[in-house]
């Protein structure tokens, strides 16, 4: 899968919720300058590529503000499609 080269992996600090049946839930999002983004609503957890970076882990459609986008887990490291 290629990737763009108008993208990178922007790598994030994520706050989540964990159910007691082991259901993960992003709770927020910390980028490495320090701003905090809280997650207004969570649509859909599934296993995908990044298409825009490359890699692939589960991806979260997440929805911040009024924007609908990514957030990926891979190997306990969250990251999410950012502009180069």
């Amino acid at each position: 899968m290629e990737q763009d080269s108008k993208f990178k992996k922007v790598f994030v600090g994520v706050m989540v919720k964990v159910s007691p049946e082991g259901e993960i839930r992003p709770i927020n999002i910390t980028y490495t300058d320090g701003i905090t983004y809280e997650i207004d609503r969570l649509k859909q957890r599934c296993r995908a590529h990044a298409t825009k970076v490359g890699g692939t882990g589960i991806r979260y459609t997440i929805v911040v503000g009024k924007k609908e986008t990514y957030l990926f887990e891979d190997e306990g490291k969250w990251y999410v499609e950012g502009k180069v």
